[in-house]
């Protein structure tokens, strides 16, 4: 069988503009509204975390914002089983499993999607990203400072892995057979179709994947997730049943986490990640591999 690796191409038309605000997100409260987060009653409700570059959170940042490093998180993610680890790392930024937190980056998504998947699958169970990042607070001509923030109170935190959000290599392997999960790459159509290997021993996809790149969920422009019209177009052109398990993967977790979190937002009912993605699966010699041809 021969697959094809499919270039998606979508506009924001004026009729989906005009309709954005007839039609709701399904799970609309994953999103936090710079406008929303600017009122000082509600800042105060939320731990603020800021995954940008260490040296761009020194010199500005949200007022009252934490900085978390996404690289450090990525690495000590692992197999997700360190609940005594994640537990006083989580614990420290001040956050419970009762706590609200707001995310946000300057590239996207991709490094705060990260912290929000990782959160909620230690059991911290309202996180959500600042929709349009950073970008969009500073267009708003929203407050900014570069105080140092002093290190918040720890607290409790026990962490709970949810291990559902989470799927291994063995499971992947058994949906080739039984089909119990929609694979989903988030990866660029290069990656795909395994013409950019990264640092990877082998290139391509897990066969019968679908390719949708994570960046297809975010408007280029403002940093935006899409309208809920545009999001229901490009899920449905990708042959991606929002009914049905589905299993995203990229390299190594972020934009595999972009990706179930837009599955979320727009009501999926089991949206998981293959967080461990293309940096494990295409540097073993057990797992199948295809080389889609581009179109």
């Amino acid at each position: 069988m021969r697959y094809h690796c499919p270039i998606f191409l979508f506009a924001l038309g004026l009729a989906g503009l005009a309709n954005a605000a007839e039609t709701p997100y399904a799970r609309p409260r994953l999103l936090m509204e710079p406008a929303e987060l600017a009122k000082p009653k509600v800042a105060r409700q939320f731990v603020i975390l800021d995954a940008r570059k260490q040296e761009a959170y020194a010199a500005e940042h949200i007022p009252g914002a934490l900085w978390v490093d996404p690289e450090a998180w990525k690495a000590a993610f692992a197999d997700g089983k360190d609940v005594e680890g994640w537990s006083k790392r989580i614990g420290q930024l001040g956050i419970d499993a009762g706590a609200k937190v707001v995310v946000y980056d300057d590239v996207s998504n991709p490094d705060a999607a990260r912290i929000w998947w990782t959160l909620r699958y230690f059991g911290v169970g309202d996180v959500r990203l600042l929709n349009g990042g950073w970008k969009a607070w500073k267009s708003a001509g929203f407050a900014t400072n570069s105080e140092k923030v002093p290190p918040p109170k720890p607290a409790e935190f026990k962490a709970a892995p949810r291990k559902k959000r989470l799927v291994t290599k063995d499971q992947v392997l058994r949906s080739l057979t039984d089909k119990s999960l929609q694979i989903v790459d988030a990866r660029s159509e290069k990656e795909y179709c395994g013409i950019d290997l990264k640092e990877n021993a082998r290139g391509g996809a897990i066969p019968g994947a679908k390719h949708l790149e994570w960046s297809e969920l975010v408007d280029p422009a403002t940093g935006r997730f899409k309208n809920p019209q545009d999001l229901r177009q490009i899920f449905d052109k990708a042959g991606i049943d929002l009914t049905k398990p589905i299993a995203s993967h990229c390299q190594s977790g972020g934009r595999a986490s972009v990706m179930a979190f837009g599955l979320e937002l727009m009501g999926a009912k089991d949206s998981r990640n293959y967080y461990r993605g293309w940096s494990e699966w295409g540097n073993l010699e057990d797992t199948p591999i295809v080389a889609p041809e581009k179109k």
